[in-house]
């Protein structure tokens, strides 16, 4: 809890602003990446939307599923095994498994610009695109989803450009600190995006966060946003309750009164220019998942869905044969750039009545 830490909570009116003049300077973006483009769609009528990563010549694509209920749109065809090399987008969309159709109004977008696989009839393309979803629908309205027609939507406003970040896209929804398991209220998170460049090597991220754990300042361990105690004034220590719950359950022997409610999860791509194949994104996914252990605590729950995409736009050909050690250094960056997007995602959150974010208050360490 903060008063234990020796951390003063203020009230929301007495925050430090963040963004742009408070925020630090931007860690960089996805579309640091050459060829990667990224546009958000954000729904005016409550808190959702969607977001499009778009390659402009086509990717390569490879995935780690780590969450106990991920759910997604053709993510089966980035698996080694199959046949198809190439794809033209990734949809992270709030909604549950309704925010899944954003990715036909992407083919849509796509198909319209001639990108995609030749099939059947004489200039017939078909874009190969994937989405992932995450859980939102209990902030506002949930009978508002984001559909195709945002989908599409988020396309057009894709550009290479630097990426808004916080509450908007598919993080316009997103909520952390909301594990069944340690109970408490939770905050607001939302979607960052962050990059590192060595001379012509990019590397970057941009994911949703929507955990059940609490966010952790990494390097440091500082809660940024999570599980707030009853009161408001703290944050619940999930060690403390998740044992006392245990030592109740073996006590009492009876069935649990809490059924976990498979509503979160953690959705991002990793992209970068150095080539490599869908076999090495795979790995190359596994190990970039890492930094987002070091900032969600707990991560990859039984109700959590998380998934990390990572693709190569292909343009960065190394000479020579040391492609094992390319994809760890490319890991470790990886890592990196997935655990600043994370933090960059709670800080750069804004509320909603209810649910409050970082940038709300100001939290100083006692010297």
């Amino acid at each position: 809890m903060m008063g234990s830490l020796g951390m003063q909570y203020l009230a929301p009116s007495e925050a430090v602003a963040l963004g742009p003049g408070g925020e630090k300077a931007s860690a960089g973006s996805i579309t640091d990446v050459p060829g990667v483009k990224v546009g958000h769609f954000t729904d005016s009528r409550r808190p959702t939307g969607c977001t499009a990563v778009l390659f402009e010549d086509g990717a390569t694509g490879g995935v780690d599923f780590d969450g106990s209920g991920p759910e997604d749109f053709q993510a089966g065809m980035l698996q080694p095994g199959s046949a198809l090399q190439t794809i033209w987008g990734i949809l992270l969309a709030g909604g549950d498994s309704y925010g899944l159709s954003t990715a036909i109004g992407a083919m849509k977008y796509l198909e319209e610009r001639g990108k995609g696989e030749h099939w059947g009839p004489a200039g017939m393309v078909v874009p190969l695109v994937v989405a992932s979803i995450l859980d939102d629908l209990s902030v506002g309205d949930g009978r508002i989803r984001p559909d195709a027609e945002s989908g599409y939507k988020a396309c057009q406003a894709a550009t290479t450009g630097p990426v808004a970040e916080g509450s908007v896209g598919a993080g316009a929804g997103a909520t952390v600190g909301t594990g069944s398991y340690y109970g408490g209220l939770r905050m607001k998170s939302g979607i960052g995006t962050a990059s590192i460049r060595v001379k012509d090597f990019v590397i970057g991220a941009i994911v949703a966060v929507n955990a059940t754990g609490d966010i952790v300042e990494w390097p440091g361990g500082r809660v940024l946003a999570g599980a707030r105690r009853a009161d408001g004034k703290g944050f619940v220590s999930i060690s403390e309750s998740v044992r006392k719950q245990m030592a109740e359950r073996v006590a009492t022997k009876t069935a649990a009164n809490i059924r976990p409610s498979m509503t979160h999860t953690t959705i991002g791509v990793i992209a970068t220019n150095l080539d490599f194949d869908k076999g090495d994104l795979t790995k190359l996914a596994g190990l970039a998942n890492t930094g987002a252990a070091k900032v969600i605590n707990p991560y990859h729950t039984t109700e959590d869905g998380d998934v990390l995409y990572a693709v190569s736009t292909r343009k960065l050909k190394l000479p020579g044969e040391q492609k094992q050690r390319d994809i760890a250094l490319a890991g470790i960056m990886g890592a990196e750039v997935a655990a600043t997007a994370i933090m960059r995602a709670a800080k750069m959150a804004t509320s909603v009545e209810g649910i409050p974010a970082y940038r709300d208050y100001t939290v100083k360490l006692s010297q």
